[in-house]
């Protein structure tokens, strides 16, 4: 991924919001790999014609093997304000996966309390609050399914560290490719069945109400599978 191929999907003077591909890093971490963050440096510099430092705040993660929505600010009172909204819930999130069409039931909730081991990078799941767990919930619907697989709308009320891939996992369903929570088989990209689809808010500055879908990637199950739903 470079900054020339970029699927930008909103840009104004106050945000940029790009659909990110599976396998890509948010932010750099201990691999040295580039991140989405300096990808989208480099194309505002270029777009900008900037030699020095542009201000890009990151506003939401996903994990490297999902594919989907990450917004950032550009400049710092909208990341500010940006962090307010996701700290009080006012970003609407909804998320695509697909598990096993073993799974029965076409809507619900999940909640219960999320501990993340930080030298593995795995969280674990506990139906009691213990030291350093945080309180997650979510609504999911089944919005269709194949001959194996069942599509899953989930709509995250809370961002805990791997919410919904420990969710799905801690009641037998695991998201496809998932290794690390338990699906038996990974995907040929490396890539995990886990797409953030659509988000919902006010903007931070105009105060317009924004409503952006992003389509999934085109291999696999997601070419099998309707994105207009």
């Amino acid at each position: 991924m470079t900054f020339q191929n970029l699927d930008i999907l909103f840009e104004d003077n106050h945000l940029i919001i790009i659909n990110k591909q599976c396998g890509v890093l948010v932010q750099g971490d201990k691999t040295g790999d580039i991140s989405l963050l300096e990808i989208v440096k480099k194309y505002l510099k270029n777009k900008y014609d900037k030699k020095g430092n542009v201000f890009l705040g990151l506003v939401n993660r996903i994990d490297r093997p999902t594919s989907g929505i990450v917004i950032f600010a550009k400049t710092s009172k909208a990341l500010s304000r940006m962090n307010e909204k996701l700290k009080n819930r006012d970003i609407r999130k909804l998320y695509w996966l697909f598990i096993s069409n073993k799974f029965k039931s076409n809507e619900g909730k999940l909640e219960g309390w999320f501990k993340k081991n930080k030298k593995i990078n795995k969280s674990f799941y506990s139906s009691k609050e213990i030291n350093n767990s945080k309180h997650g919930l979510l609504n999911y619907r089944k919005i269709e399914t194949l001959k194996k697989y069942s599509k899953i709308e989930v709509d995250l009320i809370t961002g805990r560290h791997h919410q919904i891939r420990c969710n799905f996992s801690e009641i037998g369903f695991p998201i496809l490719g998932d290794l690390k929570y338990g699906s038996p088989r990974s995907n040929k990209d490396g890539g995990i069945y886990l797409h953030s689809r659509e988000i919902y808010f006010t903007h931070p500055v105009s105060k317009k109400e924004i409503n952006i879908k992003a389509k999934p990637p085109k291999f696999g199950l997601w070419t099998a599978s309707p994105f207009d739903l």
